[in-house]
Formats: structure tokens, C-alpha cells, sequence
């Protein structure tokens, strides 16, 4: 599996937050930047480090005409209690068949104490208003990955 092209349009899609209601990426076209990151499972620490983080920088985010869609392949029915637990302050997507995990090149062969299986690899993607992929962060420690982003933020936008 290959990330898709930088300049191309992102890849579509169409998954349910943590409301149940279908978001899609382009009811942010000619509105919002997107930042899509792609997490492996909700509640775990190094993902609660990273979602708290971008938390915490909203208003930079905003500041940026920047929305955040965090997207795992944890069903819907998860997502609300990582939301209510941390207070995040963007929408969760569940992509349980991991379709559009697929489509990002973001789903493949994982190492996890001598063990080889298929799962989610940690990704972020930067698509401008435009619906274009301007980024591909995919070397990145979870902990300065707010800090990361908004140095591509600044330098992209």
C-alpha cells in the first residue's frame, strides 16, 4: 500500500462520528483546511497523547482555518467515551473495515513485541480547502506531533 499523491485530491469518504452522523470530506471543500489523522485505537496512551495534544492547540488550530477528523478503526459506540474522558474537541471517525484507511495507505504489516499482524498505522494527512493533499506526516513521536503540525501548518498554508 502506497499514501496517496501529494497534490492530488485527497481520497473521498464518508464515516460516522462519534454522534453517529456521517461527516465527509468535502463538506469542508472551499471552507476548511482538514488535518485527517489516522490513530490506531481510542483510550490508549499513546493515542490520548496525541489527541489531547491537538486538543489543546484548537485555538492555533483554528487560528489556521484548520478542522481536525481523527479516524480509527474503532466502532462508533467507542468513540464517545474517549471523547467525554479527555474533553476533545473534534470529531472522531470510525472506519471499522478500514476502507478508507486503505485508501490513505495507512493500513498494513505492524511489529509489536515479536509479533507481525495487520492494523493502523499512525498517519496525518494536511488537505487544503481546495480538497488537495498538501501533506504526509508519517515520522512523527506522538507527543510533539501538535508541534510537528503546526510547523507544516506554517510553512504549507
Amino acid at each position: 500500500m502506497s499514501f496517496p499523491k501529494v497534490g492530488n485530491l485527497a481520497p473521498a469518504f464518508s464515516l460516522k462520528n462519534q454522534a453517529d452522523e456521517k461527516i465527509s470530506l468535502k463538506d469542508f471543500r472551499g471552507k476548511k483546511n482538514v488535518v485527517v489523522y489516522f490513530y490506531p485505537k481510542a483510550l490508549t496512551p499513546g493515542c490520548t497523547t496525541q489527541a489531547c495534544a491537538l486538543r489543546d492547540v484548537k485555538q492555533e488550530l483554528d487560528d489556521r482555518d484548520v478542522v481536525v477528523l481523527g479516524v480509527s478503526p474503532d466502532p462508533v459506540a467507542r468513540l464517545p467515551k474517549f471523547i467525554d474522558k479527555h474533553e476533545l474537541n473534534f470529531d472522531l471517525l470510525s472506519d471499522e473495515d478500514h476502507k478508507v484507511a486503505d485508501k490513505y495507505g495507512c493500513w498494513g504489516l505492524k511489529k509489536f513485541m515479536g509479533k507481525e499482524f495487520m492494523g493502523l498505522i499512525r498517519t496525518t494527512f494536511i488537505v487544503g480547502k481546495d480538497g488537495k493533499l498538501l501533506l504526509v506526516m508519517d515520522k512523527f513521536k506522538t507527543k510533539t506531533h501538535h508541534e510537528d503540525l503546526l510547523t507544516e501548518l506554517d510553512r504549507l498554508l
